[in-house]
């Protein structure tokens, strides 16, 4: 391992495959930690493959600065120095590609998949729009950050308008996701990215890929002339708008697909809308449930639980967050959904909430101050009750609210530790 690449000091290996090796650096000037990619151009001794790296480099050292968009991995320095061909691209800390939501038994929701390929075909259109056809989209060139944003990754193999540079012979991307005119080797449009997508998004939505065969020859003769299994048949839960979609995008015939990327966006967008209004539903009949089990709502009606929700939000803790803090002044009150929580007075603990407890009552007088705070003892799920929207409820539904507060204030004055909670 090199110590330095050109201005850059290599912390670490991060990743290698055949064509080069990829580094961890800092650097100092715009205080960011990069990732460094030297193309092997000695492959061994292998000249096809040290021709192949060098090509891959100067493709992608084409982009530097070509490409700015929120989810395209951007491409900031490219050099050679000595045996070294480097590119130095954004570091993302904890990323994972997409391949590792391709298995059957570890697939994403349907609306992630709708928001991520809604991304990159954005980003994609980004991309044409300025000449560029990746030639090269599937699910380990796409990256899924730790805040689940997506960057599109490697370049190496993409077609430049106007550029001989990566006019690559012998490599034209990874068969299971080329289109029928890429297997063809006919000249391409950015239309071939838009089947590539399709073919990334039928993965992820079934676990398998649109084509499957015992060698390289049958299956790009399926993917020239076979129609893949309907989505709906690996899938049953995917809706008929979505398998459109995806159906549109893995037209035999460019012309058929989608015009651009944005036109393919839009599409997911009206999906996705429906998507997540089924899927609020469902989140909300599983609220009601979980509230209606916990001893705090036992006496209330089903009316008066939907009340409310309507009346409150979810919030999860992790472990040591503070919810309520000593001294603070809203108009919240909450009940434990789950976990465990610490009573806390000036640094003093006092004692401890657990699921189906409610806290933080003083929110219910305006104008008081919290006497403890309460921080989580374990991941915790609070529902937050607006005293100011609770007003709004009906009359019998703030008096069970009531003759609960009631029961929690009886309770802690019969328990001498409690007591001193309050």
């Amino acid at each position: 391992m090199p110590e330095k690449i050109g201005k850059y000091v290599i912390v670490n290996e991060v990743g290698r495959g055949s064509t080069g090796t990829v580094y961890l650096s800092h650097d100092p000037y715009y205080g960011r930690d990069v990732a460094i990619k030297v193309y092997n151009l000695q492959a061994g001794g292998d000249e096809e493959k040290a021709r192949i790296a060098r090509k891959m480099f100067l493709s992608e050292a084409h982009m530097v600065g070509m490409l700015q968009q929120p989810h395209i991995l951007p491409i900031y320095d490219a050099g050679e120095e000595g045996d070294y061909c480097y590119i130095v691209t954004e570091h993302v800390h904890g990323a994972r590609t997409l391949a590792a939501y391709c298995k059957p038994d570890n697939l994403l929701r349907i609306d992630d998949v709708v928001e991520i390929i809604y991304k990159c075909a954005r980003a994609l259109h980004y991309a044409h729009s300025r000449g560029v056809i990746h030639r090269d989209i599937k699910p380990s060139n796409i990256m899924l950050t730790q805040d689940s944003d997506v960057r599109i990754i490697d370049f190496g193999i993409a077609l430049v308008a106007d550029s001989d540079i990566s006019r690559i012979e012998g490599i034209a991307g990874s068969p299971s996701y080329m289109s029928p005119e890429q297997v063809q080797s006919l000249e391409l449009t950015h239309r071939s990215d838009i089947y590539s997508l399709g073919a990334v998004m039928y993965e992820l939505l079934t676990g398998a890929r649109p084509f499957k065969a015992s060698n390289l020859a049958k299956l790009l003769h399926q993917i020239v002339y076979a129609t893949p299994a309907p989505i709906h048949t690996l899938r049953a839960d995917i809706p008929e708008e979505l398998e459109q979609v995806c159906a549109t995008a893995l037209m035999k015939q460019p012309e058929r697909r989608y015009k651009t990327g944005l036109d393919f966006a839009a599409d997911l967008t009206r999906v996705h809308q429906k998507l997540r209004e089924a899927y609020a539903k469902i989140d909300q009949q599983e609220q009601f449930a979980t509230l209606r089990r916990l001893r705090f709502f036992h006496e209330f009606s089903h009316a008066e639980i939907w009340e409310v929700m309507r009346a409150s939000t979810w919030r999860d803790y992790a472990p040591g967050e503070h919810i309520v803090r000593e001294g603070e002044i809203d108009d919240r009150f909450y009940i434990l959904v789950s976990g465990e929580c610490a009573v806390e007075r000036n640094g003093t603990h006092l004692g401890r909430i657990e699921t189906g407890d409610c806290f933080g009552e003083t929110g219910y007088v305006k104008g008081a101050r919290r006497t403890a705070s309460i921080r989580a003892s374990s991941p915790v799920t609070v529902l937050k009750v607006s005293a100011t929207l609770l007003e709004q409820v009906s009359a019998a539904c703030q008096l069970r609210f009531n003759r609960m507060f009631l029961k929690t204030l009886i309770t802690r004055l019969q328990n001498a530790e409690a007591l001193e909670i309050r």
